[in-house]
């Protein structure tokens, strides 16, 4: 790796990078529809669970970034000298295919945010059509430019600060309109669980709800999601991939620090605009239904604000879906050729054919769910059965590492992020329990 002396020049603003790339992935359209939904359902009580959230965050990019100062090779590539290249392969193959099932919802949303300046024209063949060569267009300038740009990483970091300022922007203008009350913010902060809450820590059936018999309500289920969604262990491990991007050596590990605070901070902050502008604004409101998407979000948002606002919040929606959308596809086939032992430099060919194949699972399974209105099930449910073994293993892989005996000395991992690392495996174990608690219990219903 070559050092970085530009980072070291120019101070904090060259501080900052690889994890603003994290937190552009991490904040896609899931974090936005569950962080709305918690703050709609529980008001500003759930406030701590996102501060948890990101401190464990914070620690595991922190790590991330230290492991890939100090040890020789990638991830993968130590987890295939180390433990083989099954090992590796596991990991990469796991994280390939959860972002593969996932990237459909990244096209959707970009979908969901382009809605409101479409305007409300009926859904007919003509207008599906329209933003249906919407997402195809924006696939093919994609992948033209993964294969055409030269300094990829530089691009695209660029790219994501722009999109996270357009986020900040977006969410900000309607947390000022909603004016959250601030003393209720900070008793949020204080751990707690809402009345009622502990019976449905696991899915149970409901009776006399209004829900058709035998469906499964998960009042928790916003607040899991999140966590979840928030706290990506996937992220912090593309943060090493980063980080050897952008170049940074031993030298550099105070800036990779700052980097990993200063960039989950900022998605910390954006999901508790979020939250904060549901809780003020939907909680309680009798006027409000069911979020089932981002756009619903932003729909429901102008009654209070007026068009204007809904158009600030879907902006901020689009940064958030794009960013994601781009990311998250790399992430898969990054992740993916380097498992399987074809490099893991995002500007050569081989994690660029991987990272398109991402994208075109994605625009297709997008294509058919827009077209048809039917969701599918069945991928659903086999990505969320497949981040019971993603989570875990990526936790524990980098808990391994970690560990490793010959990183002592000026090399060795500090105690408080191997702390870090253990918690956040048992934590993302939990998380995999309860997921496959709840779709046995869907699948057995």
């Amino acid at each position: 790796m070559n050092a970085s002396p530009r980072t070291r020049k120019f101070g904090f603003l060259r501080s900052i990078g690889p994890a603003i790339i994290v937190a552009s992935v991490v904040l896609g359209p899931g974090s936005i529809l569950s962080a709305s939904k918690t703050g709609q359902q529980f008001g500003y009580t759930m406030v701590w669970t996102l501060a948890v959230a990101v401190m464990l965050m914070m620690g595991m990019t922190a790590l991330g970034s230290r492991l890939a100062v100090f040890l020789d090779d990638t991830l993968c590539e130590e987890l295939a000298k180390r433990g083989g290249r099954p090992v590796a392969a596991l990991a990469g193959v796991t994280i390939f295919l959860i972002a593969a099932c996932f990237q459909f919802g990244n096209n959707l949303g970009i979908l969901a945010a382009i809605e409101p300046f479409y305007g409300n024209a009926p859904q007919d063949e003509t207008s599906k059509t329209v933003l249906l060569g919407v997402i195809v267009a924006l696939n093919l300038v994609v992948i033209v430019a993964i294969f055409g740009l030269t300094g990829l990483y530089q691009r695209i970091e660029r790219l994501m600060k722009i999109l996270v300022g357009l986020m900040m922007i977006g969410f900000a203008g309607n947390l000022l309109l909603a004016r959250p009350d601030v003393i209720e913010t900070l008793r949020g902060l204080v751990p707690g669980v809402p009345d009622g809450a502990f019976e449905t820590l696991l899915p149970r059936w409901q009776e006399a709800t209004g829900e058709r018999a035998g469906h499964i309500v998960d009042k928790l289920l916003p607040v899991t999601a999140l966590f979840a969604t928030t706290f990506v262990v996937g992220g912090a491990f593309f943060q090493a991939y980063l980080v050897r991007q952008k170049g940074w050596t031993s030298e550099d590990l105070r800036q990779g620090l700052v980097d990993s605070c200063v960039g989950i901070f900022a998605l910390g902050v954006m999901t508790l605009m979020i939250m904060l502008t549901a809780a003020s604004v939907l909680h309680d409101n009798e006027n409000v239904g069911t979020l089932r998407s981002v756009a619903d979000v932003a729909r429901q948002l102008e009654p209070a604000f007026g068009a204007g606002a809904k158009l600030l919040f879907s902006l901020g929606i689009f940064a958030g879906a794009f960013s994601s959308f781009l990311v998250n596809a790399m992430i898969g086939g990054t992740l993916l050729s380097d498992g399987l032992g074809m490099g893991g430099d995002i500007s050569k060919r081989a994690p660029k054919v991987c990272t398109v194949i991402v994208l075109l699972i994605g625009m297709s399974v997008a294509i058919y769910v827009h077209w048809s209105g039917q969701r599918p099930v069945n991928l659903i449910i086999f990505a969320q059965a497949l981040t019971i073994i993603g989570g875990p293993v990526l936790a524990a892989t980098l808990l391994w590492l970690a560990t490793r005996t010959d990183l002592r000395g000026a090399r060795a991992i500090p105690a408080w992020m191997k702390a870090v690392a253990a918690v956040s495996l048992v934590i993302v174990l939990f998380l995999a329990l309860r997921t496959g608690v709840r779709i046995y219990l869907t699948m057995s219903h």
